[in-house]
């Protein structure tokens, strides 16, 4: 049987390594052929979804913060009392500054048209001026807030994202404009920190196609005209709110996919080449070849183990009780054959009991079947604790359960029978806060030389009934 076992274990591993490179080898051509479409239609539109998901989160905080200033009681009731005290603002919008840690934050009043930043008033705005174009469009726009990226008008030289938000009157009309402003440097950051992450180049362009911002990696070009290969392929990119394309460049193929940013109104570019997704799907193929023969051998291993311990448990299941763990009915004719074929060969006596709980009925519908079945189980455990290990115990049917006691007579079996009684009648059986009495009845008689089994049960089960007649936790003889 265990060289049965064994060929079984290796037939499996033959057939499972088989299996595992060709599916390996398969499944690398396979998605190699299809890598194109894959990249162009999948890949690079969900990296780029991603990214734009993780732009919008990462200015939720910075809009949070503008709607806080704009409904902050403090500002609306200072701009609503005549701008009183202009150190008041400018405090104010230090601190903001400073807690959240920005490049600016500012207040522009409608009826004043100051320009409040944290220095003081730096300007009056003004319809005329270009560079206050913003302002006005923010104040008249339907939506609450929006986001620009303009010059700094504290310092023209630098570039910065900017949340204007609308502060509006406890009437509902717009008293004035107030927000903070983002370095575009934490957006480049943001771009190392994609291409780090998803091993694609990423960058933004206008709708000009001017490079707006990029992270390291990507070339010299300032516009998308000027990036080697993109040349025929601009003006789709530019005139498309999203598109997915491909392009060649020195022997290897680009697969580009943009999208419309329309808080910073640029376009997003990802781009990937075929080498390192070919070296990765090389990678992977070598991977899982390895991991294959692993897994063939710990397979092997498992299998052999598994049918080994499986034939063990089929055998148990088979001859056991699932709820006492007591040998069966049906398997009970042969361990009473080899019990009797014992007595001869040692010339020793056999005795039998054959026993159940007293009032079974009662316990169930006081308790319910689960205490039944705990009051079944911490019998028969108690009996395995007292008995000894040569005893043979099987569930015969409900709650009557059969014991066969090798080497001992009538009377030592009638001993061995009480001593079981008084111990179960002694220890109650827990079942959660309540501790359920037992008591069994029993009736006990001795295996008489060729004497069939049928006929050995029928004498020992009228000693039950007379034990059952005499009342509970009684115990007959025959």
């Amino acid at each position: 049987m265990r060289g049965k076992k064994l060929y079984f274990a290796i037939v499996l591993c033959v057939l499972l390594a088989v299996g595992f490179l060709t599916t390996s080898f398969v499944s690398f051509y396979v998605a190699r052929d299809s890598l194109e479409e894959q990249i162009s239609e999948s890949t690079l539109p969900l990296t780029s979804d991603n990214i734009y998901s993780e732009i919008q989160r990462d200015l939720l905080q910075p809009i949070f913060i503008s709607s806080l200033m704009a409904h902050d009681t403090f500002l609306r009731d200072w701009v609503l009392s005549g701008e009183e005290s202009p150190e008041l603002i400018t405090k104010y919008l230090a601190e903001i500054q400073l807690r959240y840690d920005t490049i600016t934050s500012y207040f522009i009043s409608e009826k004043s048209r100051n320009y409040y930043h944290p220095t003081g008033v730096i300007k009056q705005i003004s319809e005329d001026d270009p560079a206050d174009v913003w302002y006005f469009r923010a104040r008249d726009s339907k939506q609450p807030y929006e986001i620009n990226i303009d010059q700094d008008t504290a310092d023209r030289s630098r570039m910065s994202i900017f949340v204007n938000y609308q502060v509006l009157d406890y009437a509902g009309n717009v008293i004035g404009i107030t927000g903070i402003g983002l370095s575009v440097n934490a957006v480049t950051n943001l771009i190392e920190t994609y291409q780090a992450r998803y091993g694609r180049t990423i960058y933004f362009i206008d709708t000009q196609g001017n490079v707006t911002l990029r992270g390291t990696g990507f070339g010299d070009a300032h516009t998308l005209q000027e990036r080697p290969g993109m040349r025929h392929q601009a003006t789709k990119i530019l005139t498309s709110p999203g598109t997915s394309i491909s392009y060649e460049d020195d022997g290897h193929t680009y697969f580009v996919n943009s999208r419309l940013v329309p808080e910073f109104d640029w376009l997003l570019i990802v781009e990937q080449s075929d080498y390192s997704s070919d070296r990765r799907l090389q990678n992977t193929l070598f991977l899982n070849i390895a991991i294959s023969m692993l897994v063939t051998v710990i397979v092997g291993l498992v299998a052999f183990l598994t049918v080994r311990n499986y034939q063990k448990r089929l055998e148990e299941l088979a001859s056991r009780d699932k709820l006492t763990g007591a040998y069966n009915r049906q398997v009970f004719d042969m361990v009473f054959d080899q019990a009797v074929k014992n007595v001869k060969r040692q010339k020793t006596s056999l005795s039998i009991m054959c026993f159940d709980l007293d009032g079974f009925k009662d316990i169930n519908d006081n308790y319910g079947h689960p205490g039944g079945d705990e009051a079944l189980r911490e019998v028969l455990t108690m009996i395995r604790q007292n008995g000894k290990e040569t005893d043979v115990i099987c569930r015969w049917g409900g709650d009557e359960f059969v014991i066969l006691f090798p080497g001992k007579d009538r009377t030592s079996a009638m001993t061995a029978a009480r001593e079981l009684a008084d111990h179960i009648r002694d220890s109650p059986v827990r079942f959660g806060r309540d501790h359920i009495p037992v008591t069994i009845s029993a009736g006990v008689t001795q295996y008489r030389d060729g004497e069939s089994l049928d006929t050995l049960m029928a004498r020992v089960d009228n000693a039950l009934y007379t034990a059952k007649a005499s009342g509970r936790d009684h115990i007959s003889l025959s």
